[in-house]
């Protein structure tokens, strides 16, 4: 079996999907229905930056999607290879809807836009933080921000389960410090303070995710054609009917990436392939399973190396 894997929100960087609109109408046709739909020129912010309006979560979430969906559409015509089942990393839960013919690619460029535009504004700058912590594992990390909310009444809980010795924590500033001092004395290699504009997955976010409700709301569904692993359940869907309450949740929701990978390999999952930029995904899977091998494509090159292989 072969999944599909779709990245999320930090993999982006300006040039992203530049040489597949130069070289392929297929990912033209993309990013000109996303600019329309959009009501401005996200080509540019990919393409040309600069870097900073490029990171802007309410520019990053859809030009992570847009560029994804991009690689997926040259993919699709250029090799043989269909995916099984997706998944998606948080945002890259959008382009793996996408990619199984649940969403239209208008309405997801749409919504992600607001959507990283309602977790933008859901929480004041420097209210909320978020920090890596390597090296130790889920319950210490979950143990020590309980700590930090028996203590401060503030939040503070584990928001991406990334796998391999990696938990990202998210809540208030003062608490994810805390939380992170308390995983350092628990044994926990490292404990690094990530740059970014807002505490994503926790309780913080219930703003974003009432608002985004409303839209979600708003969209036609389909079922999925093939399952999409969830972040949220960690466990394969293709009922349209819960797409929307699954988004919704997701919002607040840790990110259970090591238990999706894990899913994937227990339907059979061997071989995978990272759709759009970068290869994060690709170092996670290894580290959680090594049954599967993972090959990028995000530009013309690794999808001309994919259809060689094929």
């Amino acid at each position: 079996m072969i999944a599909f894997l779709f990245p999320g929100q930090g993999s982006q960087k300006v040039g992203m999907g530049r040489t597949l609109y130069d070289e392929y109408p297929e990912a033209r046709a993309v990013f000109d229905e996303a600019d329309a739909t959009l009501g401005y020129a996200l080509s540019r912010v990919c393409f040309e930056g600069p870097q900073a309006e490029l990171t802007l979560t309410a520019n990053a979430q859809p030009a992570i999607l847009v560029t994804s969906v991009a690689a997926l559409r040259v993919l699709s015509k250029e090799t043989n290879l269909r995916p099984d089942v997706v998944a998606g990393h948080s945002l890259g839960e959008y382009s793996a809807l996408v990619a199984a013919g649940s969403l239209r690619l208008a309405d997801a460029a749409r919504v992600v836009h607001l959507r990283g535009k309602f977790m933008q504004e859901a929480v004041p700058a420097g209210v909320g933080g978020m920090a890596a912590i390597l090296g130790l594992g889920q319950a210490d990390v979950e143990a020590a921000c309980a700590q930090t909310r028996e203590e401060s009444g503030a939040v503070v809980s584990p928001a991406n389960l990334n796998g391999g010795g990696q938990v990202v924590i998210a809540g208030h500033k003062a608490a994810v410090d805390r939380a992170s001092e308390l995983c350092k004395q628990r044994g926990a290699k490292r404990a690094m303070p990530l740059t970014v504009s807002a505490p994503f997955h926790c309780a913080l976010m219930q703003p974003a995710a009432d608002r985004l409700a409303v839209e979600l709301g708003r969209l036609e569904i389909a079922s999925p054609t093939v399952p999409v692993v969830t972040n949220v359940e960690a466990k394969p869907n293709r009922d349209a009917g819960r797409v929307r309450d699954l988004l919704t949740a997701q919002v607040t929701a840790p990110v259970r990436w090591e238990e999706s990978v894990q899913a994937l390999a227990a339907m059979g999952v061997t071989s995978a392939v990272e759709v759009g930029v970068g290869n994060v995904l690709g170092g996670l899977v290894k580290r959680i399973v090594q049954t599967i091998s993972v090959r990028p494509a995000g530009d013309p090159d690794s999808i001309r190396s994919l259809k060689d292989a094929a």
